[in-house]
């Protein structure tokens, strides 16, 4: 499974590199869907394409933003007031006698003041670290599609839950931010062959053993854990991500736009750090074969998958 990407959230990046257009509308619904409170996550460096933007619609994106940052920095203020009663409190109760409820309320207490003070200084901060573009499942990133033969970037959330299936498909199906090359023509054939599209990114990253990512066995009386890796190429390049998509549609609710990233077997070097699956990037000059996927018979779509590109090699360290 790919459960984050390090993934292109600029759009004008896909505009100015691959001749894509978007759709101002997609943009503004997601923005305006979420400042009215509903849960949309949205990576910083997606909102951060909206901040010069110009005429009625760009102004109208930045003021939603905007209002959304208010909202959040309202949130933390308040979170971060609580903690600090809290800690006075556990304070004032071990002047008195040291106790152990007393001493874990400090600690935690002390540890989320921390917490909720970083996330305000980066609130506010207009540089962006390279964690304000990595996407999570259930977060939104940017799908290259082909409409009507022409590229456009639309933004998806990160787990697919195809057209027809009832909203309980996301709770039930909790896996399908990704598509197994090997159940593309079961569980997902209503997209391949399809709703294909691309996500570019640079790296992704996976839960593995320790000890396999360290290329080690487990040590006398070592317990197995769980760390998170990433990966990336050497020499480093752009990938593009095979995808699958679906445009969701119900009564009286917002269509909702999502996708699966498809993944295969490991190369050596991935299986080797402890994990059993792998995306898939695509050739360049593939990518409109692979969008416009009806114009090509199954066992073609299947090839561009296995057509990767030349000297793709991955190398792994610690997330940090």
């Amino acid at each position: 499974m790919c459960y984050s990407a390090q993934v292109w959230a600029d759009y004008r990046r896909y505009v100015r590199e691959w001749g894509a257009d978007i759709t101002i509308k997609e943009f503004f619904d997601l923005f305006f869907r979420r400042a009215g409170g509903e849960r949309v996550i949205i990576p910083r460096a997606m909102e951060a394409s909206f901040e010069d933007s110009t005429g009625p619609d760009g102004e109208r994106i930045r003021a939603l933003i905007e209002q959304h940052r208010n909202q959040q920095r309202q949130q933390l203020r308040d979170d971060l007031e609580k903690q600090r009663v809290r800690l006075a409190a556990a304070e004032a109760a071990l002047n008195v006698k040291t106790t152990k409820t007393a001493t874990d309320s400090k600690r935690i207490a002390s540890s989320k003041i921390v917490a909720i003070q970083r996330r305000l200084d980066q609130l506010d901060n207009p540089e962006l670290l390279p964690s304000d573009s990595r996407i999570f499942p259930g977060s939104y990133a940017l799908v290259m599609v082909s409409i009507d033969g022409h590229r456009l970037v639309l933004p998806m959330r990160y787990q697919c839950r195809p057209a027809g299936k009832p909203a309980s498909y996301d709770t039930r199906f909790p896996g399908t931010y990704n598509a197994r090359r090997d159940n593309l023509d079961g569980f997902w054939r209503e997209q391949f062959g399809h709703t294909h599209g691309v996500l570019v990114a640079n790296a992704f990253y996976e839960n593995v053993l320790l000890h396999h990512a360290e290329g080690r066995d487990l040590r006398p009386g070592e317990e197995p854990r769980m760390v998170v890796v990433e990966f990336k190429t050497e020499p480093p390049q752009e990938l593009l991500l095979a995808c699958l998509w679906s445009r969701w549609t119900a009564p009286g609710e917002p269509d909702l736009l999502s996708f699966a990233l498809i993944t295969d077997d490991p190369p050596p070097e991935v299986a080797a750090a402890g994990h059993d699956r792998c995306v898939i990037a695509l050739r360049p000059e593939n990518l409109d074969k692979w969008l416009n996927p009806e114009e090509q018979d199954t066992g073609s779509l299947l090839a561009l998958l296995d057509d990767r590109p030349p000297h793709l090699h991955y190398v792994h360290s610690r997330a940090t």
